[in-house]
C-alpha cells in the first residue's frame, strides 16, 4: 500500500472570493498545489494568486455551461494528476416549490452537482489507480432539512449528499476518501440577501454566533491530511450546533 502523501495537487471550484477563497489559501498554506475554478470573480482571483503566490494557479470556467465543463475536464485529463477534488462551487436561487423556475433549477443543478459528477469521473479514475485520492463536497444543512423557498437549491445539495456517499463506498477499496460537509449559516457575500434577517439567524445558532469561512477551510484541510485517511462517506455538520437542535428553543 502507498503511503499517503502530506503534499497534494487539488482542485478547488469556485475558488475566486468566499468560502472558496479561503479553502484556497488553507490549502495552499499546508503546502498543497491548488488550483480553482472562477466564474466572474476574475480581479478577485488574479489577487489571490499574486498573493499566494506559484503554488496557486486560476481557471475561467463557467459550470452551468456544458460544453465548458466538458472541455474542462479533457483538459484535466491530460494534465499531471490530480490528488484532491473539493467541489464549493455553488448557485442559489430561491422560489416556492409551486412556482419555481425549471430553467432556473436547472441551472442550479448544473453548477452545484452536475458540474461535480461530470468533473469526480475525470478525477476519480486517475485516483484509484493511485490507490490515493481526497474528495470533500461542499454542501448544505438545506439538503439535510426542508427550508421555505429554497427547493431548487436544497434538491441540488441533497442530490450532492447522495451521489457523494455512494462514490464514496465505490471507491474506498482503492484509497480514495470522499466527505460532504454541510456548513449552516456562513458570514459570506452569499448571505448578503438574507441581511435584514441575520440577527434572528444568529439568535436561532447555539454557538450564538454566524460561521466563518474559517470554520470550514479548516475541516476541509484536514480532510485532506494523512490523518483523514480512514473517514470516508462522512456527512460532517459545521453549524455551531444548528442541526444538533429542536427547531423552536425555550
Amino acid at each position: 500500500m502507498s503511503k499517503t502523501p502530506t503534499s497534494r495537487r487539488v482542485l478547488v471550484t469556485g475558488g475566486g472570493r468566499g468560502l472558496g477563497a479561503q479553502i484556497v489559501r488553507e490549502l495552499a498554506g499546508a503546502g498543497h498545489e491548488v488550483i480553482f475554478t472562477y466564474r466572474s470573480a476574475s480581479t478577485e482571483a488574479d489577487a489571490l494568486v499574486k498573493e499566494l503566490g506559484g503554488k496557486v494557479s486560476a481557471k475561467a470556467v463557467d459550470l452551468a455551461d456544458e460544453p465548458a465543463v466538458e472541455k474542462f475536464a479533457a483538459e484535466i485529463e491530460n494534465e499531471a494528476p490530480l490528488s484532491g477534488f473539493v467541489h464549493n462551487a455553488g448557485m442559489s436561487y430561491d422560489a416556492l416549490a409551486a412556482v419555481m423556475n425549471i430553467s432556473e433549477a436547472e441551472k442550479v443543478m448544473r453548477v452545484n452537482f452536475w458540474s461535480f459528477v461530470r468533473l469526480s469521473q475525470s478525477l476519480v479514475r486517475p485516483m484509484t489507480r493511485a490507490r490515493d485520492g481526497r474528495i470533500v463536497v461542499i454542501g448544505s444543512l438545506a439538503a439535510l432539512h426542508a427550508n421555505v423557498g429554497n427547493g431548487a437549491y436544497g434538491a441540488s445539495k441533497a442530490a450532492l449528499f447522495a451521489f457523494a456517499r455512494t462514490l464514496a463506498t465505490e471507491t474506498a477499496r482503492r484509497g480514495v476518501t470522499v466527505n460532504y460537509i454541510a456548513p449552516g449559516f456562513l458570514d459570506t457575500e452569499m448571505l448578503a440577501p438574507y441581511a435584514q434577517y441575520r440577527d434572528k439567524l444568529q439568535a436561532g445558532i447555539p454557538s450564538g454566533r454566524l460561521g466563518k469561512p474559517e470554520d470550514v477551510a479548516g475541516l476541509v484541510t484536514f480532510l485532506m491530511s494523512p490523518g483523514a485517511g480512514y473517514i470516508t462517506g462522512a456527512v460532517l455538520p459545521v453549524d455551531g450546533g444548528l442541526s444538533a437542535g429542536l427547531g423552536v428553543q425555550r
